[in-house]
Order: structure tokens, then sequence, then C-alpha cells
């Protein structure tokens, strides 16, 4: 996929570790102008209190070939995003990509009730992962939607038919309302953009291997099959660059407007597109989720990769 972004300028909001940062990098890769954006920097960690910043993204963006730039960012207060789009304006003159992909994982009860959980944290976690979203739509899309071809990301966590036939209980309401609605939020988005040449989806990766999920089961990327603490579904995980992989093909897609409006999945787009995880392999990991591990069959998680 070198070269094949090369003068697009994208947009990951939410790019400090995880999804946001493997997007980053693969559009980097294809040789994009990435603008990664978190609130994590070298000088000031946010809440997360986790040890990757933006600045990480930028280096690792541009050397895999694109052109890094971090910007420390807030994407709930809407001075700050106003403020970035406009530099992105001043400096490039355009924006082809806009990945969404703020969270808030942090901001979770796990296993309660909503009526047991912490209210602060929840309504937290609708700020970040609906609200932010909403606000950085607003401000970017205005500039996104000047040339046709545009592309709009929505990350959730499950497509929409899981989220139709599954009410995931772990997770709890917050989380569930949170990510149901990046379905609804690329619809609008995507219809709105329609007349003028743009197109907006919602995507999920599947189990993600990402720093903190990683670091939870004792691993790293280079040892992650090893891990004695996982239960046996961490075999369909797939990378954070498998996610952007499936980013970049859409963005480099002359036909991408098929997409628009759907719910995808990085595991759906691998066998449409034809590429792979970083181990060569093509995880699809909610269709082992929805074919063995809720309905409680037998299943290897090797013969869905």
């Amino acid at each position: 996929m070198a070269g094949q972004l090369h003068g697009k300028v994208a947009l990951v909001a939410g790019a400090t570790r995880g999804a946001g940062r493997g997007i980053a990098v693969e559009l980097g890769a294809a040789g994009a102008i990435v603008y990664g954006t978190g609130r994590s920097t070298r000088a000031q960690r946010s809440d997360y209190d986790r040890p990757e910043t933006i600045e990480d993204t930028a280096e690792l963006v541009t050397r895999a070939g694109g052109t890094g730039i971090a910007v420390q960012v807030d994407h709930t207060d809407p001075e700050q995003v106003r403020d970035l789009v406009r530099r992105i304006e001043a400096e490039q003159g355009r924006l082809d990509v806009l990945v969404n992909d703020l969270g808030g994982e942090h901001l979770m009860d796990w296993g309660k009730p909503i009526w047991e959980q912490d209210l602060d944290k929840g309504l937290g976690r609708l700020r970040v992962g609906i609200e932010a979203h909403m606000i950085t739509a607003h401000f970017a899309l205005a500039l996104l939607s000047k040339q046709p071809g545009g592309l709009v990301v929505e990350l959730t966590d499950g497509t929409a038919e899981v989220h139709e036939q599954y009410y995931r209980s772990e997770c709890g309401a917050f989380f569930d309302i949170a990510k149901t609605a990046m379905h609804r939020l690329a619809r609008a988005e995507g219809e709105e953009l329609r007349e003028f040449g743009g197109t907006a989806v919602s995507l999920t990766p599947g189990w993600l291997r990402s720093e903190m999920m990683l670091e939870h089961f004792g691993v790293t990327e280079e040892n992650w099959r090893e891990s004695t603490t996982a239960p046996e579904g961490f075999g369909i995980a797939e990378s954070p660059a498998y996610v952007g992989r499936a980013v970049v093909a859409l963005a480099a897609d002359p036909d991408v407007a098929r997409w628009n409006t759907q719910s995808l999945s990085s595991g759906h787009l691998a066998k449409t597109y034809g590429f792979t995880d970083i181990d060569g392999s093509q995880p699809d990991a909610w269709r082992y989720i929805q074919e063995v591990e809720w309905v409680g069959k037998p299943g290897d998680p090797a013969d869905y990769r």
C-alpha cells in the first residue's frame, strides 16, 4: 500500500494508542500526511495515566513513510477542535480522511447494571464516546466536504448486526450506547456528505491487541500467543495494524462510495480487499465470537484466521 495515499491529508482523532495509533501508522505507510491528536504528551499525561504519547505516534507515522504531526487536543472542547481544523486548513488546504477514534475505556464499570455504575464515569463515557465525535465532525467535515472523495470513519466496537442481536452486559449500558451510536452517526454523516462526493462508515476492529490488552495478559506483540492467562478466544486477536490497513484500503478505493453509511469490520474488509494482519493471516474475530464464543460451541480460533 506504499504511496497509495501520497498527498492525502488525514486527521486521526485519538491517535495516542490502540486502534488510533495503528490507523495513523498505516496511513503513514501509505504516504499520507497524518495529524494525530490526543491528550497524552511527553510533557503531560492524561487521566489514562499511560506512557504512550502523541509524539511517539507521529514519529512512527514518519518512520513508516508518511508525515506525522502530533497535536495535543481535548476533543470535548469545541475551541480546541476548531483551532485544530483551522490549523490543518492553513497548513494543508484540505482534509481527505477523518478517523474518529475517541473512546474512554478507562471510564467503565465492568459487569455492573446501570443503577450500580458510577454515574460520573458513565456520563464521561458518553461525552468522550459520542459528544466528542460530534464536536469533531462539526468542525472537520466543513473542511473535508470542500472536495469530493472525502472519507469519514467512526470507530466502534461491534458491527450494527452484532449490536442488534446481543447486549454485552459485561460492558454495561454507557459503553453500549456510545458504541451503537457510531453506526447512526456514520449514517447521518454519510447522508449529508453524499451530495459532496463524501463517504462515511462505522468500522470495528475485532479483539484488539492494544497496548493495554497485551499488558493485561502479561505478553507483548512478539509473544502474545504464549499468554497463560488469556482465554482461548484471545487466539483470534488482531494487531492495531489490521484495522489500520482496513482504513487505508477504504481511503485508496476509488469506488469507496459503495460503502457509504454502512457498518463494517476489519475482518470483512480484509476478505474484500485482500490485505492481511502483520502475521499474514486474516482474522475474522466477529464471526468467531458469534459462531463460537457467544453460543458456547466448540471452535478453534485458528480456523477463523
